[in-house]
């Protein structure tokens, strides 16, 4: 919609986990860290958690891309499965053959078979699952169970979920303290702080193709910074949506005036104080136009110019 007009070959604030838009900040690359020295050293179950909208979704794309030549990785994104299910859906992952009527016996024993060959060919196996705050107790369990598969001196599976707290509150139970006592690191994925959210922003307008990244000012990226809270969901959100109202009234410079109105249009956004816009009448131009009627707008004069 604006690329052109922002001198960008793409859209620099999409939802989707792209690796080509990490951005290096302090929490990720610990986890990062955490994650790539547990794995080497072999260690069985590690859990990775944080809030909706922190990047674990990413993250994660991030760890398969950096274990794609030295280990075998299967990933699943949906978990919301039944302990049968979630065993089929590993064992399709790592290559192996699943016939119909399989049970669930057979199907284990296939599992191991193919994590037994991976190993004599020094071949370590990594299970990643994203949401996993969505299983059931039942497929909890069953997790457990498969990270018992091992030789006498190694895990044939290894295994990394990433969650949201939600997770944490459901290995608190009693049920669950097997599961509990079998992670062996964890890291909990804190939001941006203001220097990051700057260098996020700043990072992803150069991936996405322009010159130096300075479409935002200071008292923007502020701006963006206290109503996403550090949240990298919601900065994409709150950018994407101030560079919609920028084009569409035809500027190139990032007003604080935006973000304000980018904020009011979301709704988990952290309300900005009208202080902060004492003094400027441009708000009076500007201030009483919605969103809505600025994407409006941009479209029609899409349609006329197409």
């Amino acid at each position: 919609m604006y690329q052109e007009h922002f001198k960008l070959q793409e859209a620099p604030f999409s939802l989707t986990p792209d690796p080509d838009y990490y951005y290096n900040y302090t929490g990720h690359q610990q986890a990062l860290n955490v994650l790539l020295i547990a794995l080497q050293s072999g260690e069985g179950l590690i859990k990775i958690t944080g809030e909706v909208g922190t990047g674990k979704t990413l993250l994660c794309r991030k760890l398969l891309a950096a274990l794609a030549n030295d280990f075998q990785t299967a990933y699943l994104p949906n978990p919301l499965l039944t302990p049968f299910e979630l065993y089929q859906a590993l064992a399709e992952e790592l290559g192996v053959t699943v016939p119909l009527g399989v049970t669930m016996h057979d199907l284990v024993k296939r599992i191991t078979e193919q994590l037994v060959g991976l190993h004599q060919k020094n071949k370590k196996a990594v299970l990643c699952i994203d949401e996993a705050q969505a299983m059931s107790q039942e497929s909890l369990e069953a997790l457990r169970l498969l990270s018992n598969l091992e030789t006498e001196k190694l895990k044939l599976l290894q295994i990394v979920v990433f969650a949201q707290p939600e997770l944490d509150e459901m290995l608190a139970g009693s049920s669950l303290r097997q599961l509990r006592q079998r992670i062996t690191f964890s890291y909990d994925l804190p939001a941006l702080d203001r220097e990051a959210v700057t260098g996020y922003v700043k990072h992803r307008l150069k991936v996405a193709g322009h010159e130096d990244g300075n479409l935002f000012g200071v008292a923007a990226l502020d701006a963006i910074y206290r109503s996403s809270r550090g949240i990298p969901r919601l900065v994409n959100i709150l950018c994407h949506k101030t560079l919609m109202v920028a084009y569409g009234q035809g500027q190139t410079v990032i007003d604080l005036l935006y973000v304000k109105m980018a904020s009011r249009d979301t709704e988990d956004a952290t309300p900005l104080s009208r202080s902060l816009l004492a003094g400027k009448s441009f708000y009076l131009t500007v201030g009483v136009i919605t969103l809505l009627e600025i994407v409006l707008v941009v479209y029609l004069l899409q349609s006329v110019f197409l």
